[in-house]
């Protein structure tokens, strides 16, 4: 009985140590690095609200300030194909508010041709518009829309603007409402468009595309001091160059767009001629620059005010020219040098306004008030 025991325990030894050394172990857990973690997320928070320093604020504080007087205008036209006949197209500009009556100014460009507007307010809400008064010649416009809770712009000076100044430009550039670039005024100088002349025109860098005409540049204080109207570019888009036509060149003529449809432009009623220091040397004159009155239109603001054309025929070289006349030097203190100085002080005038001419008759210098006409006395 003893040694039955023994071989069964034997056995049963044998048995254990064989299983144990054939027992094939559980696989263990997959297991990776990078993708083990803890059983909680422990991340990094900031320990107080947002906040902004100063130029983000003012940024914010402008775009904050302007918004709901910026427009979208969408203009609607049929136009005739040979192929198909009549066929609708659609345009979109910018724009802003002038007054809570609903008057909107923009660029000619962007209303020019069509058959209706429909104004959208930076709420979504929509309102069909009506063309008030066109400024062809230097590409503006003001549309008026009936609205309840409008919000005026403020309208700046664009009389002493600094190349380097800050500024933005909001308006829907493709379609995107509301949208809000800032740059820096580049330069100002004067710039042709298709149909427009724009006497120092605001050059800036800000970001400027198609739906960004008509809408408003403004300076650092939100106050409009340009309406934004062309870009040099290859591709028909922003390359770091866009124009605005100063907000005073607006300014002058709103009145007349707004009260007679179009703008009474002022003209002294002259034919001239530049007189640089050679010529006035050559020709014996009290000063050695400005412009020299050949011509008084009759009936026109030149000839009510008592200014003298020339009436002695002389040459300078093969040109024949009339001494004798007015030289005019400056006009309201700045000087006039040559016609385009005349030009430009025009464009700050209206027809009806008092200028006081300072002229040379002879040698002798002399102030004359002078109430401008209408360009078209002059034609």
């Amino acid at each position: 009985m003893k040694a039955v025991r023994v071989v069964l325990l034997a056995v049963l030894l044998a048995a254990g140590f064989y299983y144990l050394s054939n027992r094939q172990p559980a696989p263990a857990a997959l297991t990776h690095p990078i993708l083990a973690g803890p059983a909680k997320l422990d991340i990094t928070e900031a320990a107080a609200p947002q906040s902004f320093d100063f130029e983000e604020q003012n940024n914010i504080n402008v775009y904050r300030k302007v918004l709901p007087a910026v427009v979208n205008i969408t203009s609607k036209a049929v136009a005739f194909d040979f192929f198909y006949g009549e066929v609708p197209e659609q345009g979109q500009g910018s724009g802003f508010l002038l007054d809570r009556q609903g008057h909107i100014l923009t660029n000619y460009h962007v209303i020019a041709g069509a058959q209706q507007l429909e104004v959208t307010l930076s709420n979504r809400s929509r309102f069909p518009a009506r063309v008030v008064g066109v400024d062809r010649a230097h590409d503006l416009a003001v549309i008026r829309i009936t609205a309840p809770g409008l919000q005026p712009a403020t309208l700046g000076d664009s009389r002493n603007l600094a190349v380097g100044q800050k500024v933005f430009a909001i308006g829907n550039p493709f379609g995107l409402n509301g949208t809000m670039t800032r740059g820096i005024i580049s330069s100002i100088r004067s710039v042709r468009g298709r149909e427009s002349f724009i006497d120092e025109a605001i050059q800036t860098d800000a970001a400027i595309n198609p739906g960004n005409s008509g809408g408003p540049l403004l300076n650092s204080r939100g106050e409009v001091i340009g309406i934004n109207t062309l870009i040099a570019s290859n591709v028909g888009q922003s390359s770091g160059v866009g124009f605005a036509v100063p907000i005073n060149t607006a300014k002058a003529v709103l009145d007349d767009l707004v009260t007679l449809g179009r703008v009474r432009r002022p003209a002294l009623g002259i034919r001239s001629l530049p007189i640089g220091p050679e010529a006035a040397r050559r020709l014996g004159l009290a000063a050695d620059s400005g412009v020299l009155i050949v011509q008084v239109v009759p009936g026109s603001a030149a000839e009510r005010a008592g200014l003298r054309a020339g009436n002695q025929r002389v040459y300078i070289g093969n040109t024949p020219i009339l001494l004798g006349g007015d030289l005019i030097v400056a006009i309201d203190g700045e000087p006039i040098a040559d016609t385009s100085d005349l030009a430009h002080l025009m464009n700050k005038h209206r027809a009806g306004d008092t200028v006081r001419v300072t002229i040379y008759r002879g040698k002798q210098k002399m102030e004359v008030n002078v109430t401008l006409g209408e360009l078209r006395e002059q034609t």
